[in-house]
């Protein structure tokens, strides 16, 4: 396995055909956001997007016992908040990056404050059986800035996010589960290889068709029926043009199983 180090703080290998894992390395800091953090996720997010080999990434953090418990504070305090964000990707780089391809987070331990928040902005979740998520801002007299306070409505029943941003009190994985904003469950420190499942699942799909419907869904709740009518068909419009929108129908016929090329 090569194991390639973005950053002081950051690690990305290919785990399977077509599939990344990037890890935020800090585990002895509960895996914080520190500038190093927000260098690798940011290098991350433009190596995989690039990348025609690669179509899935999941995100992790080292260890069991945090994903990711969001900002280190002493870089806070350290008047060093700035080193937490970028231009284009906001809190660690990566809470408000465009990105094209599917992320799937696999949070082992606590994902608090802006983990949550990181976790919030993958396009699913697999949480492992001890993972607990919350937005304990509050309790600090701060807010979750960094896109908790509108994803968490989002992915919820109102009164439920209301509830869990109020109080800044954490939700266990089976819970957030039964909820519905954890795909899968996994045992105690295997959510990386349930993470791996899911995105094998989904890299058994044409992976351009995955992009452009994915970035369908993401606007489904910011734009009109109208809007997304058009987009469904510009969508559909690009496909029509690839080698897969053949690929599939002949695969179909044949009764094989395609060979996505990704074009």
């Amino acid at each position: 396995m090569d194991i390639h180090r973005l950053s002081g703080a950051v690690t990305l290998y290919v785990a399977q055909p077509h599939v990344a894992v990037v890890t935020i390395d800090r585990p002895s800091a509960r895996n914080a956001v520190n500038g190093a953090v927000t260098a690798g996720l940011e290098r991350a997010i433009l190596d995989t997007e690039s990348s025609n080999e690669i179509w899935v990434t999941v995100l992790t953090g080292a260890g069991t016992q945090a994903f990711c418990a969001g900002a280190d504070l002493k870089e806070v305090t350290m008047g060093k908040m700035n080193s937490l964000m970028t231009v284009e990707g906001g809190f660690a780089g990566f809470v408000h990056a465009q990105r094209v391809k599917p992320w799937i987070a696999a949070v082992n331990g606590a994902a608090v404050a802006g983990g949550f928040e990181i976790a919030l902005a993958c396009d699913m979740i697999v949480a492992s059986e001890d993972a607990r998520f919350g937005l304990p801002e509050v309790k600090r007299g701060l807010v979750a800035a960094a896109g908790g306070l509108y994803r968490l409505p989002r992915v919820l029943p109102r009164q439920v996010a209301m509830e869990f941003i109020a109080t800044g009190e954490t939700v266990e994985a089976r819970r957030a589960y039964e909820l519905g904003f954890v795909n899968r469950i996994a045992a105690a420190g295997m959510a990386v290889e349930t993470a791996l499942l899911l995105a094998s699942s989904i890299c058994g799909n044409a992976p351009i068709a995955v992009r452009e419907s994915l970035n369908v869904a993401r606007q489904a709740l910011d734009l009109t029926d109208r809007e997304l009518r058009a987009l469904s068909e510009r969508a559909q419009d690009r496909i029509m043009l690839t080698e897969d929108f053949q690929e599939g129908p002949r695969a179909f016929i044949e009764k094989r199983a395609p060979r996505w090329a990704g074009r």
